[in-house]
């Protein structure tokens, strides 16, 4: 996963509605949807950036820094440890379930999340591609055994107890922003079956989406008649190809989303308004079509 550098973005149309969202998706029944972190916000799950696209803490670690020292795989399990329940209890708001009824009614052909979080499915959203994985994963680096994360949660806590009454803020991939000043007694786990190296499941900065992945949601892009962004301001590379992608293919693109996005001047269409409030709205005036 790569990020774009900051660019300028020009201003569009600000007085989109959701009269203009409607008459979009009808006249491109076929979407090709991808989600970002700003769906998953109504959930209590903090989102990454602020409405300009920039970091609102430090940015994730790196795969580098993840596989590069003990240390910062110390940093990255405690902050981990404290940040995942969050997203582990969180629900699905109306728009992950708006947008499982835009699928069933043969609206949306495919989904592809940027998140990590598993609500979509959760929704009951059949054809999603999670483009970075699942956080309720973790993989040995070292014989390939899956792991589900709430076991590596059990052993954390009961190795690390110290952390159990510690809170702090969340992001959307579970990491808590903790600085925990007694990191080298922090106990990272093993896997169970050979000892070796656990990472979550998931795509770090640095890391590369797996070609399938994304040879089947190019296809799926291929299939649609539109491209619908929610939540996401694209500044991560791995979002924002669709949206070149789409532009080449000659296939309008639309927005639901607080903020600038990367792809703004290739946009046709831009709602400036909560996920929720907007998916909910169209979900259920197309169904009085």
């Amino acid at each position: 996963m790569s990020e774009l550098q900051p660019a300028h973005i020009e201003t569009i149309n600000a007085s989109h509605t959701l009269d203009d969202l409607h008459d979009f998706v009808q006249r491109y029944p076929r979407l090709f949807v991808l989600t970002g972190a700003g769906i998953s916000t109504d959930s209590g799950i903090p989102g990454y950036r602020d409405d300009n696209g920039e970091w609102k803490r430090s940015p994730p670690i790196t795969l580098q820094e993840f596989l590069g020292t003990a240390g910062m795989r110390q940093r990255y399990w405690a902050r981990s440890m404290v940040g995942w329940p969050v997203v582990a209890e969180a629900q699905p708001n109306t728009a992950h379930t708006a947008l499982a009824r835009l699928e069933a009614a043969g609206r949306v052909s495919a989904l592809v999340t940027q998140n990590v979080d598993g609500l979509h499915q959760r929704a009951g959203s059949r054809e999603v591609i999670e483009l970075h994985g699942g956080i309720d994963g973790v993989t040995c680096l070292d014989c390939g055994m899956r792991h589900a994360r709430a076991s590596i949660q059990q052993t954390l806590e009961a190795d690390n107890p110290a952390l159990l009454n510690i809170t702090a803020e969340t992001a959307a991939d579970g990491d808590a922003h903790l600085e925990w000043h007694d990191l080298e007694a922090f106990r990272i786990p093993a896997c169970s079956n050979c000892g070796g190296l656990l990472k979550p499941s998931v795509v770090f900065f640095g890391e590369s989406v797996p070609r399938e992945r994304v040879d089947a949601a190019s296809q799926a892009l291929d299939a649609a008649d539109a491209l619908l962004v929610v939540g996401s301001s694209l500044m991560v590379y791995s979002g924002y190809r669709f949206c070149v992608w789409a532009q080449k293919q000659g296939k309008p693109i639309v927005a639901i989303n607080l903020g600038r996005t990367r792809a703004d001047p290739l946009l046709s269409l831009k709602i400036a308004a909560p996920c929720a409030a907007a998916l909910t709205a169209l979900a259920g005036r197309l169904a009085l079509d």
